[in-house]
Parts: C-alpha cells; sequence; structure tokens
C-alpha cells in the first residue's frame, strides 16, 4: 500500500472527496509540516506550529495511481490562495504536496509546472512541494468528519457542494469507489 500526503485547506472537504475513489483504501486527517510532534488541533489553529492540515491517503497503485490522485487534488481546491481555502484562512490551510519519494516529487513539479504554462488557473499556482517528514494523526473526533456529521451547518455549506460538484464529474464516475 502506498500513500500520499496532501494539504488543501480543511482535512474535512478533501478527506470526503478521496474517500470515494476506488483503490483509496483509507483517508486519515491529520497534520504535517510543522515543528512540534503530536500538535492537537487547537495548536495547529493557533497558526504557531507551522502544520498544514493534510490528509494521509492510503492506496493501491494497481487500481489507482499517483497522478490520478494528483488530479483530484488540484481539482478540488484552489491553489492559487496562499493559506486559504474559502473562508478558511491561516497557514494551515495551505495548499501542499508532502511527497514520500523522488518519483512523486518528480510526479508533482511536473504537474504543476504544466498546470502553470497551460493557464488552467487564472492566478500563478502557491501549493508548495515539499519533502515528507512526519504525519500525525488529527484526535478521533476528526476522522471521517463529513460520514460522522453530515448535517452540521460546516459540512452542508461547505463540505457538501464540493462533494456534489465531485461525485457529479465523469472524472469520479471511472473512479469511484464501488
Amino acid at each position: 500500500m502506498n500513500f500520499a500526503i496532501f494539504g488543501a485547506g480543511c482535512f474535512w472537504c478533501i478527506e470526503a472527496i478521496f474517500s470515494q475513489l476506488d483503490g483509496v483504501s483509507q483517508v486519515i486527517s491529520g497534520y504535517s509540516g510543522g515543528d512540534i510532534k503530536n500538535p492537537t488541533y487547537e495548536e495547529v489553529c493557533s497558526g504557531k506550529t507551522n502544520h498544514a492540515e493534510v490528509c494521509k491517503i492510503e492506496y493501491n497503485p494497481e487500481i489507482i495511481t499517483f497522478e490520478t490522485l494528483l488530479k483530484v487534488f488540484w481539482e478540488n481546491h484552489d491553489p492559487t490562495t496562499l493559506n486559504k481555502q474559502g473562508a478558511d484562512i491561516g497557514t494551515q490551510y495551505r495548499s501542499a504536496i508532502f511527497y514520500t519519494n523522488l518519483n512523486q516529487k518528480e510526479i508533482s513539479e511536473k504537474y504543476k509546472d504544466n498546470l502553470n504554462k497551460s493557464n488552467a488557473f487564472i492566478n500563478p499556482i502557491v501549493t508548495e512541494i515539499v519533502e515528507f517528514k512526519e504525519f500525525y494523526r488529527a484526535e478521533k473526533h476528526h476522522q471521517d468528519y463529513f460520514a460522522n456529521n453530515q448535517n452540521l451547518p460546516y459540512c452542508q455549506i461547505v463540505i457538501k457542494p464540493k462533494l456534489d460538484k465531485f461525485m457529479q464529474s465523469s472524472f469520479y464516475q471511472e473512479h469511484k469507489n464501488r
């Protein structure tokens, strides 16, 4: 089993999306890229730990490729806004790829360069591509957040529209979890 670590704003949003994909066995919300060990949600939200909210996506490369995961990553958040996704503002919401090997690094950098060259976005991509060091699992109540809290306002107003848009795409129809 391989894994990818992506930061794309609130981890609840990306967890809900990546959990839908065939070949993804588990999506774990957590923290990466910071300066302290075993941070709490409150510490990360303070902006003083340098950690990003991320998801660790465990996947089977025989079913879904890292490139396919990158496609989902790029298309389901705004990689051109620095430390911000929608109303979520702070370094913990930054767009980031934490590569686990040189192949992931090269693929990520090439994908980012191609998107910038093709003007896929109006503004330049600010997504950081950095070496993975450590992943800290978020507290239990942050895991499977959307699945367990679908009726909460944040889930209805922020997560559900993103998930609905993704699930209506032809891409999702080809890669949905069966």
